[in-house]
């Protein structure tokens, strides 16, 4: 990791802690990666670190670490030597050292006592911005999002100095965890202003105060947390001032279905299509839209204290979602000499949620510089698995072959595109869905529209594009259809069924007393249709060996 100056007054910090607690401290040593220190009544003290470490790829990842400072409980007595040096504790349960940046937080009891403390170390770490200083001097609102204690606030205090120095900045500090306790703000966030929130509850009020009364051009706000507080966010955006701030949680995903502030990204909202839209984006009339702009323009998750990902358009980002097609986002990271490392990075759905329990798989596209980001291609690709049955009526085909070098991009027109989705995964080949005839490779439709004659379909004849038809919208034929484009099926239609037929007479057989029947070996394909046929029959049916060899076995409940 690269060194970056850092001013932590440690010392303060750890003159408020009992004896035994702060030379416990002093031995291990580790200050730079001392986070915290928990107090809990009739349990052990212990500090948290955090560890780097570095992955095969070079990136640099944070890790926590959890230290006992003695074996002996946390009593009363400590506890009041520790609030016998701080200052006192606002409605947030918070207090802090004055001139530090150092935050003591208390659990208190229903009778009010303290039962329990967390002494976060405050850091004022420069040069933590680098990595994303070019989007944080472009003038664009910016929201960073992250878990607690993952550096969220520390970042926002350096984008604060560092702006200071050429724009009017003011922050809006609740806890006083940006500026520090008391009334002199800490030398951290350089020429800011900051305004102190009185409690928290009014963080809104004091967030348009500072806009109607000191005329900034950028303002701070850390852990927007309330409806009321995104509203006032949004306000100040409408108003042309810029906005950086931050907020708890892990992906865009989560903050989407954050009720409180889904309006940071523009709120999520149920919308009726017509008819010909519907069959246009092949989805259900009734879908998710944004409902409105973004309040802030770039999203920053802050996955560890070395690894960020860039949403570089809001809007673009929940709209890919919301569809349901994969999106692009930009990985930037610090590598093992310390250098600022970027790659593309194409993110569903399923790895937001993997992302939220702290698992960071992505599908990179290679490492990339600066210079080199750009818009790729928003196509669609599923790469998923399992086998099914063949087309019912085909108005033109394709050559049959294997799964082609790459996707096989199909154009849905007037049927489910989820439902093509669920038949995709089923056969587990490579396919993906494109939203104009001249990217597709084919085009799927229903016998319906293929009657009418629609724009899509003769576009699609002029331009040479083979057409295939479902009798029905359903599962099934789709997957007939899928499989026949991949030539999942045999190429003999006897064989296929000759094979249905072994199957039924396997399923009289045992119906008629024998214990099990062994059919002959099958490609998947047709494996998973004499699956079908025994389950109809109440029947087990279980696949035995190897490919090409492999086999079902139907037997008795």
């Amino acid at each position: 990791m690269k060194e970056m100056q850092i001013t932590d007054d440690l010392d303060t910090l750890l003159n408020i802690l009992p004896t035994d607690i702060r030379e416990a401290i002093t031995r291990i040593g580790r200050f730079n990666e001392l986070i915290e220190v928990v107090m809990d009544l009739g349990r052990p003290p212990e500090s948290r670190y955090v560890a780097a470490e570095v992955d095969d790829a070079g990136r640099t990842i944070g890790r926590e670490e959890t230290v006992l400072l003695r074996q002996g409980e946390v009593t009363r007595e400590d506890l009041d030597y520790v609030l016998q040096h701080v200052g006192s504790f606002d409605a947030d349960n918070r207090a802090g050292i004055a001139r530090t940046l150092h935050r003591i937080s208390a659990i208190k009891n229903r009778h009010g006592l303290v039962v329990g403390l967390t002494c976060r170390v405050g850091r004022a770490v420069y040069g933590t911005l680098e990595i994303v200083s070019d989007i944080i001097t472009s003038g664009k609102s910016i929201l960073l999002l992250g878990r607690p204690g993952v550096g969220k606030t520390t970042m926002l205090r350096e984008a604060a100095r560092v702006l200071a120095e050429t724009r009017r900045v003011v922050i809006v500090d609740t806890s006083n965890e940006i500026g520090g306790d008391g009334d002199i703000p800490h030398p951290a966030i350089g020429r800011a202003r900051r305004m102190q929130v009185a409690t928290p509850s009014c963080q809104h009020e004091v967030m348009i105060e500072a806009v109607e009364n000191h005329n900034p051009q950028v303002i701070v706000i850390d852990e927007i947390g309330r409806q009321q507080e995104a509203e006032a966010a949004r306000t100040i955006a409408e108003r042309g001032v810029q906005l950086i701030g931050t907020a708890h949680g892990l992906t865009l995903e989560n903050l989407m279905m954050n009720p409180t502030l889904s309006d940071l990204v523009g709120g999520i909202e149920s919308v009726t299509l017509s008819d010909e839209e519907a069959r246009r984006r092949g989805t259900q009339k009734t879908v998710l839209e944004r409902r409105a702009p973004p309040t802030f323009d770039v999203l920053i998750e802050i996955r560890d204290r070395h690894r960020l990902l860039v949403h570089h358009s809001v809007s673009e980002a929940v709209d890919a979602l919301l569809r349901n097609r994969p999106l692009w986002a930009e990985l930037r990271y610090w590598d093992e000499h310390g250098n600022v490392c970027s790659e593309k990075v194409r993110v569903t759905l399923e790895q937001e949620r993997q992302a939220a329990h702290k698992t960071y798989a992505y599908a990179t596209n290679g490492q990339t510089t600066q210079s080199q980001r750009g818009a790729p291609s928003p196509i669609d690709q599923l790469e998923i698995g399992e086998q099914h049955e063949r087309i019912a009526e085909t108005a033109s085909a394709l050559p049959a072959s294997n799964a082609p070098a790459r996707p096989l991009r199909i154009y849905a027109y007037g049927v489910s595109r989820n439902r093509m989705r669920q038949a995709v995964r089923q056969l587990g080949v490579s396919a993906s869905f494109v939203d104009d005839i001249d990217d597709a490779d084919v085009l799927v439709t229903a016998k319906t529209y293929y009657r009418q004659r629609p724009r899509a379909i003769v576009d699609a004849e002029q331009n040479n594009v083979p057409i295939y038809v479902l009798r029905s919208n359903s599962i099934a034929h789709m997957e007939m259809c899928i499989a026949d484009l991949f030539g999942l099926a045999d190429d003999s239609h006897s064989s296929y069924e000759s094979a249905m037929e072994e199957a039924e007479e396997a399923i009289r057989r045992v119906l008629a007393g024998e214990t099990s029947v062994d059919l002959s070996p099958q490609n998947a394909f047709i494996r998973r249709q004499q699956h079908q046929l025994a389950r109809a029959a109440n029947l087990i049916s279980h696949s035995y060996g190897k490919e090409p060899m492999r086999r079902v076995r139907i037997s008795r409940m």
